[in-house]
């Protein structure tokens, strides 16, 4: 008897969703830095052991939309709603108030109607002092009527991950497996080179140019011999941020690409030649041409 099932992952920014799913995973498929909002898209991994194979999917933070581009964010996450077997909240017990935000009663009435079981997941234990904090707000989520399990958990350092495995197996169902048992992953290298360089732009770059960017690859030639080459489209909305994201002489392009060089000979255990072009598109976030353009 196999069991297999997809699990979506839902809350607000910065609590924990990709650092999870790549402990899960123990790999690197979702890109993680300290910003919030840093996942923009749906990433799928996937989890097989013996007859049991856990398809997760990382959704961006819920948030209330100020673009365009937030909003097609958003539609991932009610995508992942309706396809998924399993649903797995999580909120930072540091901030009690990212499960009450998510949490609204439109949200909780959605859940409701999926009718399916939904876990909660208290992330950052290890940043308690007494583990009893976590309490209150256990018997407010409790309250709620949602849920069928909690787990106190810490992702970063993977403390009762194995717990949480066994928890959600609990609950798959019996299914045939979805994929071959080798893959962590059916998203294209692409997309995990270009995620790679844009996790670069916003540990380098601060405040709102990061979430002015886009990154599209341009080309990605892979060679049976030498370095892979690739090209890539630094995307920015106004010329004052090409000229930072360039830098003086060029310094900031320079130390991003060698950055996310590394990234992504690590990620795709090949040398590469990594060519990058920034490109101005004014107000790509609010234009639905340049979001369709870009995959969103």
């Amino acid at each position: 008897m196999t069991k297999a099932g997809y699990i979506a992952i839902i809350g607000k920014p910065n609590v924990g969703k990709s650092t999870l799913m790549n402990a899960i995973i123990g790999e690197k498929l979702s890109i993680v830095t300290s910003k919030p909002q840093t996942t923009r898209r749906n990433v799928l991994g996937i989890y097989t052991k013996d007859q049991v194979q856990m398809v997760f999917i990382d959704t961006p933070g819920v948030l209330k939309p100020r673009y365009e581009l937030h909003k097609s964010m958003m539609h991932y996450v009610e995508e992942s709603l309706s396809g998924a077997d399993i649903i797995v909240v999580i909120a930072d017990v540091t901030r009690p108030e990212t499960a009450t935000k998510v949490l609204t009663p439109p949200f909780i009435e959605a859940i409701k109607n999926t009718n399916k079981p939904c876990i909660a997941i208290l992330n950052k234990m290890d940043a308690l002092t007494d583990k009893k904090q976590a309490l209150p707000l256990i018997s407010a989520l409790n309250e709620l009527g949602v849920f069928k399990d909690f787990l106190p958990i810490s992702a970063k350092e993977t403390d009762n991950v194995p717990e949480l495995l066994r928890v959600l197996e609990s609950y798959l169902p019996e299914n045939p497996m979805y994929h071959d048992p080798e893959l962590l992953s059916t998203m294209p290298q692409r997309f995990f080179v270009s995620e790679l360089i844009r996790e670069t732009v916003f540990e380098l770059l601060s405040e709102e140019l990061p979430y002015s960017t886009e990154v599209a690859i341009a080309e990605f030639r892979e060679k049976g011999q030498g370095k892979w080459y690739i090209a890539a489209d630094i995307i920015v909305e106004k010329d004052s941020q090409k000229a930072i994201m360039i830098g003086e002489k060029g310094s900031m392009i320079k130390q991003i690409g060698s950055e996310s060089r590394k990234k992504i000979e690590h990620h795709l255990e090949m040398p590469v030649f990594l060519e990058l072009f920034v490109k101005v598109r004014e107000d790509w976030r609010d234009k639905s041409t340049y979001l369709r353009s870009f995959g969103y």
